[in-house]
């Protein structure tokens, strides 16, 4: 006979809501070590309180959107290009920086679904945010569920350059690519994160979606 394990004190419930909440410590001294193109290097020396005064190094990131665009069939569109950090062609959800002042996320996505995937879209949901690597860069990424598919017209279509001039598209059925997630065949983080989360969000009946403008805790100013 097996025997569930004990529960430790505190684990059912008590205490705070598992919600991740602002709290920042006073910063002593900032400076940027490196002005970058699109991100920045900054140390900072960070008052714990009791803890005493530790520097820590991280990236400025403008933040960026992500996007699960699927189809009528279930199926989810997923883009392999080459990303030169990890010396990969990794696939992975439509993807772009926040980088053009006063736009709201949403368009942004609508812009970066086209100018990646030649793609647009009726309908809009948050699936998701998550910080990419919150020890090392304050980046913040919103994943967006994309329904009510087209095309952009022929003669409207982005002109790709770069590593995106060598975009393959593929349509891939979701549970397939939940299941690439988990033997560990995609690793980009927006796919990751928004495949798992789509599959999770239909598994509800899609409850768990929230509007296009939902706030946004983690970029209040956008």
């Amino acid at each position: 006979m097996t025997t569930s394990p004990a529960v430790p004190s505190g684990a059912a419930g008590d205490g705070p809501s598992i919600s991740d909440e602002a709290a920042p410590r006073p910063v002593v001294r900032s400076e940027v070590l490196h002005r970058g193109r699109i991100v920045d290097l900054v140390r900072d020396d960070v008052d714990l309180g009791a803890a005493g005064t530790v520097t820590r190094e991280y990236v400025v990131h403008p933040g960026a959107v992500a996007i699960v665009a699927l189809d009528d069939h279930d199926r989810v569109l997923l883009l392999r290009q080459y990303r030169h950090p990890v010396r990969s062609r990794l696939w992975e959800v439509p993807a772009g920086l926040l980088d053009v002042d006063g736009e709201p996320p949403v368009l942004a996505a609508a812009r970066e679904l086209a100018e990646e995937a030649d793609a647009t879209a009726e309908q809009w949901h948050v699936l998701a945010d998550f910080a990419s690597s919150p020890g090392s860069s304050d980046e913040a990424v919103r994943v967006f569920l994309a329904r009510g598919l087209g095309e952009v017209p022929v003669g409207s279509r982005h002109t790709r350059t770069g590593e995106e001039a060598g975009i393959e598209v593929r349509w891939v059925p979701l549970d397939e690519a939940v299941a690439r997630v988990l033997d560990g065949s995609l690793h980009n983080p927006s796919a990751v994160v928004g495949v798992l989360a789509a599959a999770a969000s239909r598994s509800g009946g899609w409850s768990s979606l929230r509007p296009a403008d939902a706030p946004w805790p983690s970029r209040p100013g956008v």
